[in-house]
């Protein structure tokens, strides 16, 4: 028998009108969606508070990760992996993706084409309120409640992320390096339910970029100035110390790679 994890603060609503089945796990609560045939879970993340950023002694951190303290006043759902292959296509009747399968991430996609896909969704069904995760949304639900580097620890390998392992982090063992993508549940979840939220793709999140506060702050939205959008979670082409919790990227929101994907998120 699992353990079912314990909730102090439920949803409004549970199930919402939109959800084709949904239930509770040992990871937490979730719904789902399906069309044409494509089904995407979505997780149930809890208002909290935590530490965002890095702390000064982390190893191959950067300097735009000063750790200060966040506050999510709201709930949210969170998909549980990365948009696949094959529910782009079911809503946009096209695949972009250089590395091809339908249980792969969809990628080539940029923050512009990620906000494409949610018009067209939440135009089919406005109750969705589909968006992307803020990034202290994303580094809340990444980090699942740890504070290590990884969400499992200090160190990872290929057998937990997919990353180029030629490039280990912290002085840790060389390890595989599959050279392209893998399917968004072929590694393990996080504590929350979460799959690859290190490596693999690339997400985008809806912020700007910009420098994190000194202080405190309640439910941050992100840069004002910026054009550049952020991206989270390293990917299978790169170095180990780009996959963790705290590393921060940001590009134009038109640039595309075979190494950006996105991840949806709800709406309050």
């Amino acid at each position: 028998m699992f353990k079912i994890r314990k909730h102090t603060i439920f949803p409004e609503e549970f199930p919402e009108s939109w959800a084709s089945d949904w239930g509770e796990d040992e990871f937490g609560l979730w719904m789902a969606f399906t069309y044409k045939g494509v089904r995407q879970v979505f997780r149930w993340c809890e208002p909290g508070t935590f530490l965002m950023g890095s702390p000064p002694d982390e190893p191959e951190r950067y300097d735009d990760e000063l750790q200060h303290q966040v506050t999510l006043t709201k709930g949210f759902w969170i998909a549980d992996t990365t948009v696949t292959q094959a529910l782009w296509y079911a809503v946009m009747g096209e695949n972009p993706s250089y590395f091809k399968g339908e249980e792969l991430p969809v990628e080539q996609i940029s923050w512009d084409d990620a906000q494409r896909f949610i018009d067209k969704m939440n135009g089919l069904k406005a109750e969705l309120k589909l968006c992307l995760p803020t990034e202290a949304q994303w580094e809340y639900a990444c980090r699942a409640g740890s504070t290590t580097p990884f969400f499992w620890s200090g160190q990872i390998d290929s057998s937990q992320v997919n990353f180029d392992g030629n490039y280990p982090y912290n002085s840790g063992s060389r390890s595989k390096d599959r050279g392209k993508t893998i399917e968004v549940k072929e590694l393990s979840c996080n504590d929350w339910g979460l799959y690859q939220m290190h490596g693999n793709v690339w997400e985008w999140c809806q912020d700007r970029y910009g420098d994190y506060p000194s202080g405190s702050v309640i439910d941050p939205q992100g840069g004002v100035s910026n054009g550049n959008r952020v991206l989270r979670g390293g990917s299978w082409l790169y170095y180990g110390k780009l996959c963790r919790s705290a590393n921060r990227s940001h590009n134009v929101p038109s640039l595309r790679g075979n190494n950006f994907g996105f991840r949806l998120a709800r709406s309050y």
